[in-house]
């Protein structure tokens, strides 16, 4: 066990009695169970593609240790240096963002992607996420404690110009996790309430023209209403994982389905983690991912910064409402959505980005983080 004189006045000492310990402990858990489903899921899919068994997991173990190294190294900074950072993770991701629809791979209709030398691909969506949360969150503080400044329409352009960029790749997840946090914080800062009923209609009637503008749209949401209508083997074949596995699964490495899932070891890793581990296990995940969620947005409320309680609310709802997206499309309560489970799913580009966000969530949601705030 880690012992910290409380008198440590280094940077470590400081950090150390000042980070949210339960949440960093949860999320090292959740990294935890990553591991361990990664090593279970993917080897059918290297298998599937004539590639070494463990080459994905090999690629996973690279990135997961840089994303601590970059989550708690981030911890570390003072809200006004987090800020900066998500200014420059801004504009770097929005360059590349925009490249995707030049130098982009096209994969599944849709061009998100961009491929880089011995990293496979970088999807620049997910580093645009966290930045735009907090960089939103300053606009919108600035705005309320200085009323000429022009937070709030700046607020709009730049979350306006990532959604327009977004469904032009098309990625409609990606927008709603973005046009979400947005809401919130929106709601967090308290605009009138006329203004609230505009953006519910507005976002009702962005679904509306996304399932008759997008065929794709239209077709996920028609098998989810309808699942005769069209091919859902993916998510027929998840919930036969879930049926399998029952209570307390099969055993590591006992599992079948996944042999059968293309994506199993990315968007329905939680169908592993059904059948091999059971009800009781997903529990557990789904357990942490609410706890840290909820504790973030606790502790962001007692904050005496408008900026951090906005810049942590809004990383806090990112976090848990990709959770919420990934397994809620895994059992077939919402339409089925490509999008990973943070630390959990394959992917290097979503596990540095995801280790930003929560990285930034630690170092806002430190004790005292206002008093530490140099405006």
């Amino acid at each position: 066990m880690i012992q910290v004189p409380r008198d440590d006045r280094s940077v470590i000492g400081q950090w150390w009695w000042t980070v949210d310990r339960w949440s960093l402990g949860a999320i090292l858990a959740i990294m935890a169970f990553g591991v361990m489903l990664t090593l279970a899921a993917s080897p059918p899919a290297a298998e599937r593609i004539g590639a070494d068994s463990f080459i994905f997991a090999k690629r996973q173990f690279m990135f997961l240790p840089l994303a601590l190294l970059v989550m708690l190294g981030i911890s570390l900074a003072s809200p006004r240096h987090v800020r900066r950072l998500a200014l420059v993770v801004f504009c770097g991701s929005i360059v590349l963002l925009a490249a995707t629809f030049v130098i982009g791979i096209e994969i599944k209709g849709a061009r998100r992607w961009i491929s880089v030398p011995g990293l496979s691909s970088v999807q620049p969506s997910e580093f645009v996420k966290p930045s735009l949360a907090v960089i939103s969150a300053w606009l919108l503080a600035q705005s309320r404690t200085e009323r000429r400044a022009p937070g709030y329409l700046m607020s709009t352009v730049l979350v306006g110009g990532v959604l327009a960029l977004l469904v032009m790749q098309p990625d409609l997840g990606m927008s709603v996790v973005v046009a979400s946090v947005w809401a919130v914080q929106l709601f967090v800062v308290g605009l009138p309430m006329w203004v609230a009923g505009f953006g519910a209609v507005a976002g009702a009637a962005g679904m509306v023209g996304a399932y008759f503008l997008f065929s794709h749209v239209r077709s996920r949401f028609d098998r989810f209403l309808d699942p005769t209508s069209g091919d859902n083997y993916q998510v027929n074949t998840s919930l036969e994982a879930f049926m399998n596995g029952s209570l307390f699964g099969r055993g590591p490495g006992e599992g079948t389905v996944k042999a059968q899932l293309p994506d199993a070891h990315t968007d329905f890793v939680m169908a592993v983690a059904g059948e091999e581990f059971g009800l009781v296990v997903c529990l557990m995940i789904l357990a942490l991912f609410a706890f840290v969620t909820l504790r973030s947005m606790s502790r962001a409320s007692k904050e005496t910064s408008l900026f951090i309680t906005l810049a942590a609310t809004g990383l806090a709802v990112q976090f848990g409402l990709q959770a919420a997206i990934n397994m809620a499309s895994t059992i077939q309560l919402i339409p089925a959505k490509g999008m990973t489970l943070p630390f959990i799913s394959y992917g290097g580009s979503s596990a540095l980005a995801m280790a930003i966000c929560v990285g930034m969530l630690l170092s806002l949601t430190r004790e005292h983080a206002g008093l530490r705030e140099a405006v």
